[in-house]
């Protein structure tokens, strides 16, 4: 459901409400009244009321210029992120709720001359406004985790979600569905292509593949389904979707367009690549001569090497399926471990090469990510990568006394060296 429809939603319960709920009380239970005058009763609600709708304009207005001012500060990508919380859309529905409701159960203050005050009604707007001071509440918490710490944190608990999900089943080790490419590209021979589905339209970005419906298609079909897009990729008009092997009979495009999944941007469902790349935009913004803020670059290397270090104990090549009965039907193209140690510090290297605190808290991450990878060949990469980040800082502007302190590792950037300087010959 569209986000923006939940405001509607609560809107239009309280229009029901205030014209049905009312009338009940006055016809069936007029008996039931609250014990408080009718000037007083009316005070309160046209102070609920014009409260609220006061409250709503100041709380959002605060809302929306810290989201800017953070995606600002730290990345553009991040605006739809904080503005598609839902604590927002609730706040938003509850508050004009809140204010409607209280409307329409001053209309019946004192109806016909009775005096009386409905009970229910004006319960129910209290326990309404209680409601909205909870959420206002959740949405003053919510502002306070746009500080930088709570950011990065929240980038990193959804790359290590998106992780889990994605790699459950190779750790499980029960299905067998999904197979490394060693298993499978050795004499590896497709059908020829019968089939390819391209892209027609504005661009949009590939979101998530449900891989159970494109088996199933390519089963139907005896074939072999090739994603040429991978999760991530932006499609232009005419891009490559995927080619179709060895097809007995022709997929419906529709309904292989149906098990992709496209959005107007990049998602963190199925794409563990992409909360590396927000916590590198944060780094390399921070790294910037106009913020200057390598400790932020250092506390987004915290979180990078988390997830680093949670690849490597992945099989990063489980992009060929098989289906139930052994039969290869999906090959979906996956990022290489080169591909995200180049993802994860090539731009951090690049503009923080001036930091002494970010090319110290970077060596401490590589060697941290190849001491704990269980692939030889991994931890081989990390080495010649350390190698290549040595070489950058013996071309780099530093002194000589700098550039004895940037070999040291520090996870803390600058505070606290664990080894000796490497001896130069």
């Amino acid at each position: 459901m569209r986000l923006w429809l939940v405001p509607m939603i609560y809107v239009g319960a309280s229009v029901v409400c205030g014209l049905t709920l009312p009338r009940i009380e006055h016809s069936y239970l007029a008996s039931y009244t609250f014990n408080l005058s009718t000037a007083s009763a009316q005070a309160c609600l046209s102070a609920a009321a014009s409260g609220m709708m006061a409250l709503t304009g100041v709380v959002f207005a605060m809302a929306f210029v810290m989201v800017q001012f953070s995606a600002i500060a730290y990345s553009p990508r991040l605006v739809l992120w904080f503005a598609r919380d839902r604590v927002l859309f609730h706040s938003l529905g509850v508050f004009a709720a809140t204010f409607i409701y209280a409307l329409f159960t001053l209309a019946w203050i004192d109806r016909d001359g009775s005096g009386t005050v409905p009970l229910l009604s004006t319960l129910l707007v209290a326990v309404m406004l209680l409601v909205s001071m909870l959420l206002f509440s959740r949405l003053v918490q919510r502002l306070i985790d746009l500080q930088i710490t709570s950011v990065l944190r929240l980038i990193g608990d959804k790359g290590r979600e998106v992780i889990s999900d994605m790699f459950r089943h190779l750790d499980e080790g029960s299905s067998g569905n999904w197979k490394s490419g060693s298993d499978f590209v050795d004499g590896l021979r497709l059908g020829p292509i019968t089939q390819t589905l391209t892209y027609s339209g504005y661009p949009r970005t590939v979101a998530k593949l449900r891989t159970d419906a494109l088996i199933e298609q390519a089963k139907q079909s005896s074939a072999v389904i090739e994603m040429v897009a991978a999760v991530g990729d932006t499609l232009v008009d005419g891009s490559v979707i995927l080619h179709v092997h060895g097809a007995n009979t022709r997929l419906l495009e529709k309904n292989l367009m149906r098990a992709i999944h496209l959005e107007s941007e990049r998602t963190f469902e199925q794409d563990p690549k992409y909360p590396i790349r927000l916590l590198v935009d944060i780094a390399i913004k921070a790294l910037s001569p106009a913020i200057n803020d390598p400790t932020t670059a250092v506390q987004a290397i915290d979180q990078i090497e988390d997830l680093l270090r949670r690849l490597g104990r992945h099989d990063l090549d489980a992009g060929y399926i098989k289906d139930a009965n052994g039969v290869l039907r999906l090959m979906v193209p996956m990022p290489t471990w080169d591909d995200y140690l180049m993802l994860a510090f090539d731009e951090i290297r690049q503009f923080g090469v001036g930091s002494i605190q970010v090319l110290r808290r970077l060596r401490a991450a590589l060697i941290g990510v190849a001491d704990t990878t269980i692939v030889p060949t991994r931890a081989e990469a990390v080495r010649d990568y350390m190698k290549h980040l040595d070489l950058v800082i013996e071309r780099s502007p530093l002194d000589t006394a700098d550039k004895a302190i940037a070999f040291q590792e520090d996870p803390q950037g600058l505070g606290l060296s664990r080894r000796r300087p490497v001896r130069r010959a």
